[in-house]
């Protein structure tokens, strides 16, 4: 009843093990590529920096060169 080659069943189950452990670091490594954890924002094209935005305002005339200079010594 009981009897037979159990081998497949432990192969089957080692299978098993290494295809949990590779979804979980799969879902890890996709979780921190997702959320901008191992990268810059500014490497995303078409995204504007804080400096950008600094400069389209300068040239708007919403901030005089004084604050210009000053948020921009900052930012660097």
């Amino acid at each position: 009843m009981w009897g037979g080659d159990w081998g497949w069943h432990y192969g089957l189950m080692g299978f098993g093990g290494l295809l949990f452990w590779g979804l979980i670091i799969a879902v890890i490594v996709f979780a921190l590529r997702g959320h901008g954890c191992c990268h810059h924002h500014r490497d995303r094209p078409g995204e504007k920096t804080a400096l950008d935005i600094l400069k389209e305002r300068y040239a708007r005339g919403e901030i005089d060169d004084d604050e210009f200079k000053r948020r921009r010594k900052e930012l660097e």
